[in-house]
């Protein structure tokens, strides 16, 4: 099975602990089944989730994610290297995206015209029957019998956020964007289906929309030309103006969890982090990213999330309105996800910035320089082998290692990892001022 997850977004809705490079589906909240008594880390995130439940219904599936640059390191440091990575060079919609993730997947990873893919996001909070259902969209899309098949789900209640597909008594289907409450409940009273986003199709289907609508559905140009590609929605440039259409229900476990609203009710615990809830709370979550305790006390629906970024104390249902004030807020990111671990800012001034480093075992760094701006490592914890302009040089806990600007540096970790601080000292610090090497 060849699936393809659309990962974007930039975030906002759940700040503090998401930002510009960590979005909503790197936050670590749902138990890891093969956590360990004493696992320092036992919680996984969704992408976790949903990659670890894709290859349990089917372990031998093919996932591309089709995502932006700065996401691409969370994705290698959460799931790996193994999966294919699919990269937006800017945000131009979803029918670009999928056009896109579709020439990847032809020119790049060879598959043929005839091979069938299903696409869908990258963040459902849903069971395993769900992927059953995206397997039988799969087979439907191979064996042809419709140019796209769509996974149509059962509502639960009349949402004005989702859109719709219903039934047109003729055998073919329409489509509704997030209608008023009162006719989303006409719409499921004649049987109508919301639109999850998931649709399997052969390759070709979509190679043939692209050139009619792109101009090109070779991977290279679609690449280097993607600024200016038409922005349009995959609904809209394909769904609604497709007429042979089959659509398979799945009425199993499905939300969408886009706010801390909705976050906090898929939160298998009260308190995730170093917290506490005291006498007279209640419906109470505390999501805490840093090494300090937090305590609770005599609160009604409230969400505390305190992270690197900043902390959040808000009542539940007020919590969906924060966007409009992260929009305006000027914040340094403080932590961030890379392929070799992760990097927490402790520290910022005028002119110097000291970070925390966290490199998993047999992970490493870039090798690459600084123009503006010397380095100082000190390591706290671990080992690992640094190299300095070609030099090598086994570290450990206390060893201090210096790199003036121009030096061309890198570390690796050993097998139980390695932690450092970083510190960096110059009149202009910024994470443009980076120049990659072969090694």
């Amino acid at each position: 099975m060849n699936i393809v997850l659309l990962s974007g977004g930039s975030g906002k809705r759940l700040w503090p602990l998401s930002n510009e490079v960590r979005s909503k589906q790197f936050i670590k909240i749902f138990h890891k089944q093969d956590a360990a008594a004493g696992d320092p880390d036992p919680y996984e995130s969704m992408v976790q989730r949903v990659y670890r439940q894709i290859l349990s219904v089917d372990p031998d599936a093919s996932v591309t994610i089709a995502t932006s640059k700065s996401q691409v390191s969370a994705i290698y440091n959460q799931i790996g290297s193994e999966v294919g990575i699919s990269v937006e060079p800017c945000r131009r919609d979803t029918f670009p995206a999928i056009a896109l993730a579709t020439a990847y997947l032809h020119d790049v990873i060879g598959l043929s015209e005839d091979d069938a893919v299903v696409v869908c996001p990258v963040d459902p909070y849903v069971d395993a029957d769900y992927f059953r259902c995206v397997r039988d969209l799969y087979e439907a899309a191979r064996e042809g019998k419709n140019n796209l098949t769509l996974m149509g789900i059962a509502p639960t209640y009349p949402s004005e956020k989702y859109g719709y597909i219903k039934p047109d008594g003729k055998g073919g289907y329409t489509f509704t964007e997030k209608p008023m409450k009162e006719k989303a409940e006409e719409y499921i009273k004649a049987g109508a289906l919301w639109n999850g986003g998931v649709f399997a199709y052969r390759l070709s289907y979509v190679l043939d929309k692209s050139r009619a609508l792109l101009g090109t559905a070779e991977y290279a140009a679609l690449f280097h030309d993607y600024a200016s590609l038409r922005k349009i929605s995959f609904d809209y440039a394909v769904v609604e103006q497709e007429t042979d259409i089959e659509v398979l229900r799945y009425a199993g476990t499905w939300k969408d969890i886009g706010t801390w609203n909705t976050f906090t009710e898929a939160m298998e615990d009260e308190v995730i982090g170093r917290g506490m809830i005291g006498d007279g709370c209640e419906g109470v979550h505390i999501v805490n990213n840093l090494n300090v305790p937090i305590l609770a006390m005599g609160l009604k629906d409230t969400v505390i999330a305190a992270g690197p970024d900043g902390i959040l104390v808000s009542a539940q249902d007020a919590a969906d309105g924060i966007k409009p004030y992260v929009d305006k807020l000027s914040q340094q990111i403080m932590f961030a996800e890379k392929s070799w671990g992760r990097y927490h800012v402790l520290d910022v001034q005028e002119k110097s910035m000291t970070i925390l480093a966290t490199l998993n075992p047999g992970q490493h760094m870039s090798y690459h320089s600084h123009e503006h701006r010397d380095e100082v490592w000190t390591v706290i914890r671990g080992n690992g082998t640094t190299v300095v302009d070609g030099m090598e040089q086994h570290v450990r806990a206390g060893d201090v290692i210096t790199m003036a600007a121009g030096t061309r540096h890198t570390v690796t970790a050993g097998e139980d990892g390695l932690q450092l601080i970083e510190v960096q000292i110059g009149e202009d610090i910024s994470a443009a001022d980076k120049h990659k090497y072969e090694r």
